[in-house]
Parts: C-alpha cells; structure tokens; sequence
C-alpha cells in the first residue's frame, strides 16, 4: 500500500474527525481525484510537440494521457472543432496518491525559490487549483527528450463542501502552503 494512503487511513482521518468535529464517518474529507492538464496553446498545431507533452505528462502521472480536442470553433483564437488544444490525465485511488506523494516530497521541493503554495487556489467549493512552471521538476523526465518546456494545472478535487475543511485536509496531507493568511 502506499505510504500516503496508508498515513491518511492511520493519522489523517482521526485528526480531520477531531478537528472539525465531524460525527458521521461518510462525511469525513477525502481525495477524490487529481487531474493534470496542459494547454499546448501555439504548439497545438505541431503533432510532434504536442505527442512530447502527452508523453511527459504519461510519465509524470503513471497513467496515460489523453490529447483533449476544442469543443467549439474560435476564430479569435484560430481554433476549429476538433482541433487538438491540449493534454489532460485523471488520477485516482493508488495512483492518485502515488503522484501526490512523489509531488509534496520530491517534485515541489525542487522548485527554485519555492515559498509554498497560494492559498488563493481554492474554488469555494473543496477543489484545490495551482500551477507548475515546468516540468523538468519531476524525477522521471530527462532533459534530452524534451522538445519544449511546458508548465501545467494541477486540480485537486476532494468530497469537502467548503475550502476550510479542504484547506486542513491538504495541510494534514502535507501541501506546502505559503505562510500567510488564512
């Protein structure tokens, strides 16, 4: 079992219990999913690039990714109906914790200058948003096999129905927030 699965069973769960006070086990806050996508803005067009971030993203999450298509026609932004505009993954169970692991203990401490993440990713509703500027931070991707630098979103998606039980579930997990206000 994973050792993050494994904490949040033994430690995390009791803690959340006791301090949110919570008296139905069901309504305990979990992990639902995590999803990790990238916009491949003008590299869309060039097969060969837009193959290179869904293999990174594949490597980087364990688990195949998908190349998502524009649902509609936008002239603005030069883009017809199913014209491929970027690269999305969904984790979850094992492999969500997995990738969640690997992210707070190995990729995010590699970050130059990191100060923690913003507590402002929060979408009212549970969910927990925030932004990678490459992804050259994770252990798995060599430098010589990448054809251009991409950053990418990170959702985190949980069963809490407000940002404050989620925001003690992330910091329980181990997300590095910025000190600040909260």
């Amino acid at each position: 079992m994973d050792r993050l699965k494994e904490r949040y069973n033994k430690e995390i769960k009791p803690a959340l219990v006791k301090e949110l006070d919570i008296k139905n086990p069901m309504l305990i806050p979990a992990i639902e999913k995590v999803i990790i996508s990238v916009g491949a803005g003008e590299f869309a067009k060039d097969a060969k690039i837009l193959q290179n971030i869904q293999d990174t993203i594949s490597l980087i999450a364990g688990q195949h990714a998908v190349v998502t298509v524009a649902k509609k026609s936008v002239a603005g932004f030069k883009v017809r109906e199913g014209y491929p505009v970027g690269v999305k993954v969904t984790l979850r169970k094992d492999r969500m914790f997995t990738f969640l692991d690997k992210l707070i203990s190995i990729a995010l401490p590699r970050v130059k200058d990191f100060r923690g993440l913003s507590v402002s990713g929060f979408d009212g509703r549970g969910n927990y948003n925030f932004g990678l500027d490459e992804q050259l931070i994770f252990p798995e991707i060599e430098y010589d096999f990448i054809l251009r630098t991409h950053g990418m979103n990170i959702t985190i998606v949980t069963t809490a129905t407000d940002d404050k039980s989620a925001f003690k579930l992330l910091e329980l997990i181990g997300i590095p927030f910025a000190k600040g206000r909260r």
